[in-house]
């Protein structure tokens, strides 16, 4: 086996080129997932039972929930990697990524089972009913129990990308929408398993998602240690020290959009299912935000380990000027092709209709999302996981639930989804204003206890979109 590679690779070279690199590249992983749940529900839709899109857009706010957890527990995990490779200490950025597997596999484990456990409830929160009810239930029970692999391969994204290997954790995303995407038409319509096979492809997805994560940290970057129960308990406090309040901070993002699918619920199934179309859009259409946040943290924290707090600066500020230009282009291609996303879907009336304010205003709004993306991963490695906490739970609950019920009563349907997207301007601006604070005040010393050196030249062109990393 090959010696392992643990140097820092974001200490040094043009920052806009590895944001743009590393945003680019996983997010091709994130897009290939989101793209298959996308097929899913267009080919739900061919089945021509609305109850079927309904229950998926129920099933989904659930998924969102518990996908929630393991991004969070995720976020803990590459920061402390990330932090220890910059500091040059391989040996405890392994430690470090062993425990954190562990601690995901088992607390998804029970996470997963709670959830399981408690399933209509939930589905009833959502304001599903009847056979819809049944149906997001019976999707949910054969996905739920997967959550525990999920859990691996999002721990062994974050492992990767923290050693600057965004490529490899994008193929194993990859890797598993192959998997659901060639399994898909063979079980929904082949076997005639409608929803059944829908799900079962998702647990298949899971399972390669999983493997194919955990063999580059094996072969490349010196695997893992043999996990004993006195290190597990010894890492665990620095460990849940960011992932706690990542969990807290990413679960919010389900707990706004379970609001706004009840307050949505109340217009009718129509309304569900166009809410349900916008909400396997959008991480199509803004993955490469989504993807943003993973990219920005291990740029971050490799830094910080070594003192550039100049490169962790430059970083936010190129993360805001990347947001800005995607934000523009795929608003653009959205409106250009809202008529034939609306049909694609079969959508018409007001699914229709809140397909196409999806496609329109509601899109150039991501902006802030993105804003508060930047802010929380800046933060979250940093050492002040909390503020992302509260920036993320204020967008949630006080930027959402007042604003969509004010103009729902005003607009219908359309007015639940415009007040979640006004909510985002103040709480984005928030996250902004607290990165550059967490910048000038980190809750940890500079490493080693020295001063950042001054910025070397960074001569190097913008990485374009096909380039891999330097």
């Amino acid at each position: 086996m090959a010696a392992p590679n643990t140097q820092a690779k974001f200490v040094e070279g043009n920052l806009f080129r590895h944001v743009t690199v590393m945003s680019l590249t996983s997010s091709i992983g994130l897009m290939a997932v989101f793209v298959v749940d996308l097929v899913n529900m267009l080919y739900i839709a061919l089945l021509g039972r609305e109850e079927l899109a309904a229950a998926i857009g129920y099933a989904g706010a659930i998924l969102f929930f518990t996908t929630s957890f393991g991004i969070g527990m995720s976020i803990g995990v590459g920061a402390l990697v990330a932090r220890a490779l910059g500091g040059r200490d391989p040996v405890l950025a392994r430690e470090k990524a062993t425990t954190g597997l562990v601690l995901g596999f088992v607390f998804g484990s029970l996470f997963a089972a709670v959830v399981w456990l408690f399933l209509w409830p939930l589905v009833g929160l959502l304001g599903a009913t009847g056979d819809t009810a049944a149906l997001a239930v019976h999707f949910l029970q054969i996905v739920i129990p997967s959550q525990p692999l999920l859990m691996v391969g999002m721990v062994g994204g974050a492992i990767l990308r923290s050693h600057g290997d965004a490529r490899a954790a994008m193929m194993a995303t990859v890797w598993g929408a192959v998997a659901t995407a060639a399994l898909d038409p063979v079980l929904i319509f082949g076997f005639k398993l409608e929803l059944t096979g829908a799900a079962i492809a998702s647990v298949a997805a899971r399972v390669v998602i999983a493997w194919v994560a955990l063999q580059p940290i094996r072969k490349r970057y010196g695997g893992f240690d043999r996990p004993t129960v006195g290190g597990v308990i010894a890492d665990m406090g620095p460990i849940w020290a960011i992932a706690v309040p990542a969990i807290l901070t990413q679960v919010a993002t389900p707990v706004g959009q379970a609001f706004v699918t009840r307050a949505t619920s109340a217009y009718g199934e129509a309304a569900v299912a166009g809410m349900a179309i916008a909400g396997r859009l959008t991480p199509v259409a803004f993955g490469v935000i989504f993807a943003l946040a993973g990219a920005i943290g291990p740029i971050v924290g490799q830094n910080f380990g070594a003192g550039r707090m100049d490169r962790v600066r430059r970083t936010f500020w190129d993360g805001l000027i990347f947001t800005g230009v995607v934000i523009v282009l795929v608003s653009a291609l959205l409106f250009v092709l809202r008529g034939p996303i609306a049909d694609a879907f079969k959508a018409e009336g007001l699914t229709r209709d809140l397909v196409y304010l999806f496609c329109g205003p509601l899109a150039l709004l991501w902006f802030f999302n993105g804003m508060v993306f930047v802010g929380n991963a800046v933060c979250n490695n940093l050492g002040r996981p909390f503020w992302s906490t509260v920036v993320n739970w204020g967008r949630h609950t006080l930027g959402t639930i007042p604003l969509a019920l004010w103009l729902g009563q005003t607009w219908g349907a359309q007015g639940v989804l415009v007040g979640q997207a006004l909510g985002g301007v103040v709480f984005g601006l928030a996250a902004a204003w607290l990165a550059l604070a967490a910048i000038r005040n980190p809750a940890f010393p500079t490493p080693r206890g020295r001063a950042a050196p001054p910025p070397a030249p960074e001569a190097e062109p913008v990485a374009s979109p096909g380039e891999r990393r330097a």
